[in-house]
């Protein structure tokens, strides 16, 4: 038997801005996806901070040192520019395996959404 862990967490940054016409899926500056050891088209969730509202995408990866937090496509209607969130992924793993587990959890600024 498997059960889903955590695996990642970046905790409490700030949307930069929601693009409504796009694909779809979150843009994370990469040097967050690098620090909690997120990868490109990652299943993330998103929590809102602000409204509650949560939501399930994949991840893409920004511009290195940007800050950039970006809801694309109809994940847009969820988010304003400057809420914050939380963006988790998780991992499936055996019981056994999961006791030994330790989550990569990352706190960047609020404000500039940087280490």
């Amino acid at each position: 038997m498997t059960i889903e862990v955590l695996k990642s967490k970046i905790h409490r940054v700030r949307v930069t801005d929601a693009e409504l016409h796009y694909i779809g899926s979150i843009t994370i500056d990469e040097a967050l996806m690098d620090a909690c050891g997120l990868v490109a088209g990652e299943k993330v969730s998103v929590v809102n901070i602000h409204n509650g509202e949560r939501l399930d995408t994949y991840a893409i990866p920004g511009v290195r040192g940007k800050g950039e937090i970006v809801l694309n496509g109809p994940a847009a209607r969820k988010v304003q520019k400057g809420d914050l969130v939380i963006i988790l992924s998780y991992a499936r793993m055996t019981v056994d395996e999961a006791k030994q587990h330790q989550p990569s959890i990352i706190f960047p600024d609020e404000h500039t959404n940087l280490l």
